[in-house]
């Protein structure tokens, strides 16, 4: 890879979070986008380059992705982002579906009003972007939505446990998003899912809302894997 002119990749401003953190969600972004492609090998000096921070916040960053298991550490070679093998992409969202579940239910026992609106205005966002037909529209929205949802949990450890696994599915997410193949019918099913959870939520149903986010996840993980097989 060639390098490229600083910030002309990977843009990182300055705002009030940590600078580790924003360099860390730069590169998770990149990751998922397909920027820094699956095999490609991580230099420090050209991350350094794309970036403009110092070596220290690079070492931290990459660090905590490997953790994370979106790039991993091949001898004489360096960092390499990872591609997921598809037995480990279903374990994932097997994983995924019961923590998600978990913050449902926390977040339709214990959020209050303040919480449930920004929900539903989250909700909207990601109908406009249905009724859009823009691919990554939809991906960011519904990135919203389930960061309000963990957020929501009022559990640190819970949403912690949820970004990682988040992280490492992100590329398979994005497939069932914006896959020409994908089917038609999907994206509504999903959004009537949302909102049958957001409606769960507002009655404070635990139980429901922890079933209809299982029920989702899985259904999102079918998808993927029929275009995956496909």
């Amino acid at each position: 890879m060639s390098s490229p002119e600083r910030g002309q990749i990977l843009n990182i401003e300055r705002k009030a979070a940590p600078l580790r953190q924003q360099v860390l969600e730069a590169l998770r972004q990149a990751i998922v986008a397909g920027q820094l492609a699956p095999g490609q090998r991580l230099t420090e000096r050209s991350l350094i380059e794309m970036l403009g921070v110092s070596r220290t916040v690079i070492r931290e960053a990459l660090r905590q992705i490997e953790a994370e298991g979106l790039i991993e550490i091949i001898p004489n070679k360096g960092p390499v982002v990872r591609q997921l093998s598809l037995d480990e992409a279903k374990d994932l969202y097997r994983i995924r579906a019961v923590l998600e579940g978990l913050a449902a239910r926390l977040f339709a026992e214990n959020a209050g009003p303040e919480r449930v609106r920004e929900l539903e205005q989250a909700l909207a966002a990601v109908i406009a972007a249905s009724q859009s037909e823009n691919g990554q529209q939809a991906v960011d929205a519904k990135t919203k939505f389930y960061d309000l949802l963990y957020t929501g949990s009022a559990s640190e450890t819970l949403g912690t446990m949820l970004a990682a696994i988040h992280a490492r599915v992100s590329q398979w997410r994005a497939v069932g998003l914006t896959h020409p193949r994908r089917a038609a019918s999907r994206f509504s099913e999903s959004v009537e899912n949302l909102r049958l959870l957001v409606a769960a939520i507002r009655r404070k149903d635990g139980q429901a809302a922890e079933e209809i986010a299982r029920a989702e996840v899985g259904k999102a993980a079918a998808e993927v894997m029929r275009l995956i097989d496909s």
